[in-house]
């Protein structure tokens, strides 16, 4: 029996917590910032303002205490990108050698340009943990999965990164069940980059669909937003078959489609002539990372030397108030270009 802490109360939180009690053979925790969310979670049985409609096991500890990190040892990360730092600031001093931490945040953190696991890795380094002999790997899984479906138990399938290979292993035996099925990764960058990026092509796949453009338009930003995930990841060092699996066009194809797609609805609301703050207002509390990974990737991009034309548009629409019909007209008045 392993014992792992999930850190966020959130919807896909919740999810993997309920995910990994089905499967069985675990002592579980899951972790909501702060005590009070952490009480009104046990009071009702459920989380009711994030994943309402599903009952928490008993068998599943409810907390707010940073301290129960420390019993863990493995620590799956679900913080929304903008709390990562801090809420590793919190529960970073409780942190030991021999635990094993999994992101599974997609996002790329705005003025830093850090990965997720970049930024749990600087924080527990500000926490002064990096000593001599101190072993706190880290790594990430993602893929196509709405928290809905996997609370539901539907069968999902994802990838799980780490450096070292027989931690990967390690994972994807603690975390595999009859719904959930784990591929191994030693491609830390491109499965963590394929999971952030593709979140902003979500966004303008909603735009697109907003304005009432039809399958042909939604298929060319699909694949010409694969092109531009996959050139920054592989300048960042990722590899290119790491973006045509699951972590990459999966994530990317049930993002761009999917009607449960937070992303989607926000660039959907937004080619409906929607305003950005309403629409985000309109979530409930819940997160569209692409909206603050849009600028963060662009800033990425930047430093690499690499061309994200979609990306660009969609900054332009969700910064600077961009008509979106005038951005899908620039996009497609860009000069020819060859296609590989």
């Amino acid at each position: 029996m392993s014992r792992i802490i999930v850190i966020g109360s959130g919807a896909w939180g919740t999810a993997i917590a309920l995910s990994l009690h089905r499967r069985g053979g675990h002592q579980l925790s899951l972790w909501a910032h702060s005590l009070e969310f952490a009480q009104e979670i046990i009071a009702a049985g459920e989380n009711k303002l994030f994943l309402p409609g599903f009952p928490l096991p008993p068998e599943i500890t409810i907390t707010g205490d940073n301290s129960a990190v420390a019993d863990a040892e493995i620590v799956v990360s679900v913080v929304p990108s903008e709390f990562l730092r801090s809420t590793f600031a919190r529960i970073g001093p409780h942190l030991h050698s021999g635990q094993i931490i999994v992101s599974a945040t997609k996002g790329v953190e705005d003025h830093t340009y850090l990965r997720m696991t970049q930024v749990i890795a600087a924080s527990i380094a500000e926490a002064g943990l990096t000593l001599p002999g101190f072993d706190l790997p880290i790594g990430a899984f993602s893929g196509p999965s709405f928290a809905l479906e996997v609370a539901q138990g539907q069968p999902t399938a994802l990838t799980v990164a780490f450096r070292d290979p027989a931690i990967a292993t390690r994972i994807q035996t603690e975390f595999s069940s009859e719904t959930l099925r784990l591929y191994t990764s030693n491609d830390l960058i491109g499965v963590e980059l394929g999971g952030a990026l593709k979140n902003v092509i979500a966004i303008a796949a909603g735009v697109a669909a907003g304005v009432g453009l039809g399958y042909n338009s939604a298929a060319a930003l699909m694949t010409r937003g694969i092109a531009e995930i996959t050139r920054l990841a592989v300048a960042c060092g990722g590899r290119r078959e790491t973006l045509a699996g699951l972590s990459g066009v999966g994530d990317l194809v049930l993002t761009c489609t999917g009607s449960l797609s937070r992303n989607r609805t926000v660039g959907q609301e937004l080619g409906r002539g929607g305003k950005l703050t309403e629409i985000l207002a309109g979530l409930g509390g819940k997160v569209a990372e692409g909206v603050s990974t849009t600028r963060a990737a662009l800033g990425l991009a930047r430093k690499h030397g690499i061309e994200m034309p979609i990306a660009e548009q969609m900054e332009l629409i969700l910064n600077e108030g961009k008509d979106p019909r005038e951005a899908i007209r620039e996009l497609m008045l860009r000069p020819g270009k060859v296609e590989h």
